[in-house]
């Protein structure tokens, strides 16, 4: 008996000492982040433009929004809209699948950031380091980024220190949520 129970135990013990590989998955788009993008998010799905209504798809490059009711995905916004200044407009950072199918949701929740100007800062105007490939790349490539360490960012717009502040998701805390809402960020 003594020796089916050291068996049992060996064989327990043998089986928790085999090694697994954990596999870590980091994914970073910022040398894909248009330069109009707000900046503090290292990766980045959706963006939600309260002014015009709409959404900007990162990895396809392509604005999502309704057209006679239906919603239609293209590489620019309407004409109506051809004069609008994304640097200076409001976006909200959305890392869900298909955001626009809760579009009631976000209309209710960001329609107080409509003509919300320049109170956002941009990867453009940005002197952090992480996104030297998008202002190089005008924000189309996916040239990965060598030094990923974040630098001071003295733009006083935005709020580098990461927050993870129950947003459903939208920012997934992999970055900030500089809302002017939001009472967890640096300075407020």
């Amino acid at each position: 008996m003594k020796r089916i129970i050291l068996a049992v135990i060996f064989g327990v013990a043998s089986l928790s000492s085999i090694n697994t590989k954990a596999q870590v998955s980091l994914n970073i788009n910022i040398g894909s982040q248009p330069q109009w993008g707000p900046t503090g998010y290292d990766h980045v799905d959706y963006y939600y433009l309260p002014d015009v209504d709409a959404y900007y798809n990162v990895p396809a490059k392509q604005y999502v929004y309704l057209n006679n009711g239906s919603w239609v995905w293209r590489s620019s916004l309407p004409s109506r809209y051809s004069g609008f200044d994304l640097y200076n407009s409001y976006k909200v950072v959305m890392n869900t699948p298909k955001p626009y199918l809760s579009h009631q949701t976000h209309v209710t929740q960001y329609s107080k950031y409509k003509g919300y100007k320049g109170k956002q800062g941009n990867i453009r105007d940005s002197k952090d380091t992480r996104y030297v490939n998008a202002r190089n790349n005008g924000g189309r490539g996916n040239t990965p980024v060598k030094n990923n360490t974040p630098s001071r960012n003295n733009n006083p717009a935005s709020h580098n220190a990461p927050v993870n502040n129950g947003n459903n998701g939208h920012n997934n805390g992999k970055g900030n949520d500089n809302r002017p809402d939001n009472k967890g960020g640096r300075g407020h």
